[in-house]
């Protein structure tokens, strides 16, 4: 089993060990759409700040108070519990005004803004993701940290599922790992679905690493499939190019690995022996996931860290960046500081039904 603190690192390695996530307010999270509300239409576009509490946990307050159920609640993705987050919900709602949901507000989150909107959101209809990090008890020396910190606004980082994928004490990971050896599934549908996304992650994660160590992770083969960054778009590069060559070094085209299921993944050449290697020693679970039926598909391997800001001082260490949705803050992070467990995280939200997200940028 391969968790997240075990993969490769493409930069050289943590520099210090730090304390991330100390409260909820170091590690912010706003959510950009990349549109504005139509301003009319059956749903109301909401925009939630909320602080120690889930994302679905949230969607089920705002269907109780608009009497709906809560499959007419939309968002665009998960936001870490312990975090403070921005993020964006659409209710059906063809009764009240946008302005009387500004007023409207539970334990650990409140609606700052409203809108009326056509559409209902859905997942991944979000452009990106703005962060805003504190690492404190960071003792590192200046100058490698600014070096570092400029070679990941060049070159980007590794696309790595986060930690946050693999549930608490890797319990996703666990049951995917019982599921893809026996066949036998877990009886709960949340968990089955966090299972199987998690096993899916782990083997992208191995292609990963395989390729950080093989130095590349950041560059084109032949017969790679090839992703457009920030877009679900894709092509196969039969011939690699000077033109292909210097798009992918200016990070507007990425390598790709696999989300492992049925169907052709497009892939030949070298990229494919490299890709098959990496994976020969999971084939019982790339098989298991051929056998459940779900569609193989593709993920940028690298990750472009864009708007990277920082400041230094008083051993704490302050970084923003932007990251396409689906994209893992930790996997940025895991480049600089190595992340001591949290000694005062704030235990924010209601202790029943709203327990951690399975997490994503993080997705």
């Amino acid at each position: 089993m391969l968790t997240f603190d075990s993969l490769a690192f493409a930069h050289g390695g943590p520099l210090a060990t730090g304390c991330i996530r100390a409260t909820p307010d170091d590690f912010i999270v706003r959510e950009h759409l990349g549109f504005d509300a139509t301003g009319e239409g059956e749903h109301i576009l909401l925009i939630v700040r909320k602080r120690g509490a889930n994302t679905k946990w949230v969607a089920k307050q705002i269907a109780a108070r608009a009497n709906v159920r809560v499959r007419e609640v939309g968002f665009a993705g998960l936001k870490d519990r312990h975090a403070l987050t921005e993020q964006a919900f659409t209710v059906t709602d063809r009764v009240n005004t946008p302005a009387s949901w500004l007023d409207f507000r539970g334990e650990g989150f409140e609606v700052i803004g409203a809108a009326r909107q056509r559409r209902k959101l859905r997942r991944g209809a979000h452009r990106a993701n703005d962060f805003e990090l504190k690492v404190r008890e960071f003792n590192c020396d200046p100058v490698a940290l600014n070096d570092r910190l400029q070679r990941i606004a060049l070159q980007g980082v590794p696309n790595y599922f986060g930690g946050q994928r693999f549930g608490r004490n890797d319990s996703n990971l666990l049951a995917a790992e019982r599921w893809m050896q026996s066949g036998i599934p877990p009886n709960d549908r949340d968990q089955r679905s966090f299972a199987l996304s998690a096993a899916r992650s782990s083997l992208f994660n191995a292609v990963l690493s395989a390729r950080v160590q093989a130095n590349n992770w950041n560059h084109l083969l032949q017969g790679e499939v090839v992703n457009l960054d920030g877009t679900g778009s894709v092509f196969v590069s039969q011939v690699i190019d000077a033109e292909l060559i210097a798009r992918c070094e200016a990070l507007d085209i990425h390598p790709t690995g696999p989300l492992c299921g049925c169907g052709d993944s497009r892939v030949i050449g070298d990229a494919r022996y490299v890709e098959d290697s990496a994976l020969a020693e999971w084939k019982v679970w790339s098989d298991r996931l051929i056998e459940i039926g779900i569609e193989q598909q593709r993920r940028a391997l690298r990750l472009a860290v864009r708007n990277l800001t920082w400041e230094y001082c008083d051993r704490t260490l302050r970084v923003g960046f932007r990251l396409t949705r689906g994209a893992f803050a930790t996997a940025v992070l895991r480049e600089i500081v190595q992340a001591l467990p949290a000694k005062n995280i704030e235990d924010g939200g209601i202790k029943d039904g709203n327990g951690p997200d399975e997490g994503e940028s993080d997705d």
